[in-house]
């Protein structure tokens, strides 16, 4: 029985150690095939080559095809590391756009050196410390507006109403985005007594700075609900996930456990302080944009029948990623493992793993946290998305800023009748039309029409559709004004009220959030 039992255990390892062995031949053919190309290539190619963009875009190819998460950061990429494990970096404090040719300021962050120094949305950058920005990509120019911090950064800026341009010189800061973007107690007769926090990012400390506004709100403002903002949250660092549902569920409650290859990635992660809100009411508002560690702590509270889920079906990011040193000090962010909620779930909705067999890449319907309350978020497209994607709402704004002083608060700023016929008059200007998604498509039909066998009866009754498929943009706006005046509004209160500002406004109208208050209330019957 015992040599049967070696005889077994031998085959075993020996079945093992042959397909550790094959692996071991495929890898290493493979890279001498890899390197034998690489010396061809140098040998024999008739222009000039940059072996290490080319050396990098091989790389980042093959991890492409694994998924898209794993990612090599090579060493002059430091920054975008730290950026991404801990929101900091060096820097100006502004978000930069493309604009044709030039490079635009889309929104300085308030208290940060930008703004501090008079650096204003819809300036032009025309020079960065020396360099002629004219034809350059956001990349090219952020990267010289970045560095480290406390060295002095120059500024040439073209700026609306402004015949000469304008310089600004100051230093650049340690930029520290802040995870918490807005946080307040709704007033009593939109919802009494009840807090409401977006929370953007989860990185290093987070948790403590949700914690510290959520403490705020409950000692000056007397909230006793809560509804947490997950919109839009892309999710970030695990443990800070597990913190915030911590301070809402008991001591040593599982919230979400990872599976994977490797034995270390096989792991149980559970709250590890008592909860200072226990009782509290919870809705958490969510979207399709909502990811991975945003949807540990949505789908978590949902498992742990904690919470009212509020919105979309989230994204499904139910991958785990972990930092791996690379030779000549890179990093590889490697997918490890998988994330399981307390009911057994798995987050990730699409099969990577398929891919690489070759099979089409689909969605799994049953990934991504469902909501307990659904809102159907609305297909139509309308002018408003038009406007907002030829930037004339943001270009209309600078002028706006550029010609108005002040305006009245985020709580109470209107886009009137005047301001909406001036912004008609703005599009005048601009020589705009309206060109719906339709009437391309329409255009496209008739030009394969004119080639094909069709008659010149039928080609008139086509033609006769395209007057109809482009409306009037003034109707248009009419017709779709609410939100035109809605999307309007956010931009102008942006110039003068930064980020903050265009949050308050726009929860004035926020659909959402007024059926989480309704959740709220209903939890409480």
């Amino acid at each position: 029985m015992r040599g049967k039992l070696f005889s077994i255990l031998l085959v075993s390892c020996l079945t093992v150690w042959a397909g550790d062995s094959i692996k071991t031949v495929d890898i290493n053919r493979s890279l001498h095939i890899y390197n034998d190309v690489m010396r061809q290539l140098d040998m024999n190619y008739v222009d000039t080559l940059d072996y290490k963009d080319l050396l990098q875009t091989g790389i980042q190819a093959m991890l492409s095809h694994v998924d898209p998460y794993t990612v090599y950061i090579p060493k002059d990429e430091d920054e975008s590391l730290k950026m991404m494990t801990t929101g900091k970096y060096g820097g100006i404090g502004a978000i930069i756009m493309q604009r044709d040719s030039v490079v635009v300021i889309s929104e300085p962050y308030v208290g940060m050196p930008a703004q501090q120094n008079d650096v204003l949305a819809g300036d032009t950058i025309l020079e960065v410390d020396g360099m002629d920005c004219f034809k350059k990509t956001t990349k090219e120019v952020s990267d010289k507006l970045r560095g480290k911090a406390d060295t002095p950064v120059r500024l040439k800026l073209k700026r609306y109403g402004e015949k000469k341009p304008i310089i600004r010189e100051f230093d650049r800061k340690e930029i520290h985005l802040p995870a918490v973007s807005y946080y307040t107690s709704l007033p009593d007769s939109v919802a009494p007594k009840t807090g409401y926090i977006l929370f953007s990012e989860f990185t290093t400390n987070s948790s403590q700075d949700f914690l510290q506004a959520v403490d705020k709100m409950v000692r000056e403002q007397q909230i006793e609900r809560l509804v947490i903002d997950l919109r839009g949250n892309g999710g970030g660092i695990i443990d800070e996930a597990i913190r915030i549902v911590g301070y809402f569920v008991n001591k040593g409650t599982e919230v979400v456990t990872t599976k994977g290859k490797a034995q270390n990635s096989n792991r149980s992660y559970t709250t590890s302080t008592f909860p200072l809100y226990a009782q509290m009411p919870l809705v958490v508002l969510v979207d399709h944009n909502t990811a991975s560690a945003a949807e540990i702590v949505s789908g978590g509270l949902q498992d742990l029948k904690r919470a009212t889920i509020v919105g979309q079906r989230t994204f499904g990011k139910g991958l785990v990623q972990s930092l791996r040193p690379i030779a000549y000090d890179g990093h590889l962010k490697v997918t490890t493992a998988h994330y399981y909620l307390p009911s057994g779930r798995c987050i990730q909705a699409i099969d990577y793993a398929e891919r690489q067999k070759g099979h089409a890449l689909k969605r799994d319907t049953a990934g991504g946290i469902l909501p307990d309350v659904v809102i159907n978020d609305s297909n139509k497209v309308d002018i408003t998305y038009t406007l907002f994607a030829k930037q004339l709402l943001f270009d209309y704004a600078t002028r706006y800023h550029a010609t108005h002083a002040t305006i009245a608060e985020p709580t109470v700023f209107e886009v009137d009748e005047a301001i909406l016929s001036d912004f008609m008059q703005f599009l005048d200007e601009r020589h705009f039309t309206y060109e719906t998604e339709t009437s391309k498509y329409l255009k496209q039909t008739l030009d394969v029409a004119k080639h094909e066998d069709i008659d010149s009866l039928t080609l008139q009754q086509i033609e006769a559709l395209e007057p109809l498929l482009t409306p009037d943009y003034k109707e248009a706006i009419r017709r779709n004004e609410t939100s035109v005046k809605e999307a309007l509004g956010g931009e102008i209160v942006e110039r003068y009220y930064y980020r903050e500002g265009r949050i308050a406004y726009m929860l004035r109208s926020d659909k959402e959030l007024k059926r989480a208050i309704e959740a709220l209330n209903d939890k409480q019957l």
